[in-house]
């Protein structure tokens, strides 16, 4: 995948393939961001990213904060959305976190807190249309 990468999908099979394609590209100790509106496909877009790296098991964590899987690689699957400050994420431990160098991370709601997270990170925007098909930005930063 070549960086900036844009795609336009039409359904849930679009995303799907999408989030397959992308996970056979990312490796660990890549930082994922996902940013859009509420019901844009975060979520599910992560949950077939993390199945196409073998783990079947994937939520929200949206009131956990952070859900882990184990796939051929430890992923880590957070999400911002409840968070009130951002003293609750030094309290996870989320540097540490960040510092697994054996790890995948996905974040949802990046945008909420952008000053901590690391400068090297591939970003997703996810752009719900009138149409309902969802347009995925791709970028990423060195």
């Amino acid at each position: 995948m070549k960086y900036p990468f844009k795609k336009i999908v039409f359904s849930e099979d679009g995303t799907a393939e999408l989030a397959n394609y992308f996970a056979s590209e990312i490796k660990p100790g890549d930082v994922i961001i996902l940013n859009g509106n509420l019901g844009a496909g975060k979520t599910f877009f992560i949950k077939n990213a993390v199945k196409a790296l073998g783990s079947n098991n994937v939520n929200s964590p949206t009131f956990a904060i952070i859900n882990e899987y184990e796939s051929k690689f430890k992923i880590y699957h957070f999400d911002f959305y409840r968070i009130n400050e951002m003293v609750e994420l030094y309290d996870i431990g989320f540097n540490d976190y960040l510092n697994n160098p054996d790890a995948i991370i996905f974040i949802e709601w990046g945008n909420s807190y952008p000053e901590i997270l690391p400068k090297k990170r591939i970003i997703i925007e996810i752009k719900l249309n009138e149409d309902f098909s969802r347009e995925f930005i791709f970028t990423k930063n060195e």
